[in-house]
């Protein structure tokens, strides 16, 4: 039988250094230029709950003074989460998604 050499595999502590990001450099990136659809406030329907501020994912949502105030499009991917959670006043949402106009 012949003898049959198994090569050694490296481990992820012999792999070669990589690129990182720094921590915090999110804001940097703009990332809102691919989304579909964009969030709309409706400043008359808003309680100024904020569930739109505590569930966005990427931090879209400006409030000044504990207000929301509207939207930082650069960074908002469209996901809708914020008027999915939105209970909105009297039954009319104070978010609503609407088609991007590119």
């Amino acid at each position: 039988m012949a003898d049959i050499k198994v090569e050694k595999k490296k481990g992820w502590k012999d792999l070669p250094a990589c690129d990182y990001l720094e921590a915090g450099s999110a804001a940097a990136f703009e990332t809102g230029d691919w989304r579909s659809e964009k969030p709309v406030w409706i400043p008359e329907n808003c309680i100024q709950c904020l569930f739109c501020w505590v569930y966005c994912p990427d931090s879209s949502v400006i409030v000044k003074d504990g207000q929301m105030t509207g939207f930082d499009y650069k960074h908002c991917k469209g996901c809708g989460i914020c008027a999915t959670e939105c209970p909105g006043k009297k039954g009319n949402k104070a978010i609503k998604m609407e088609a991007e106009k590119k």
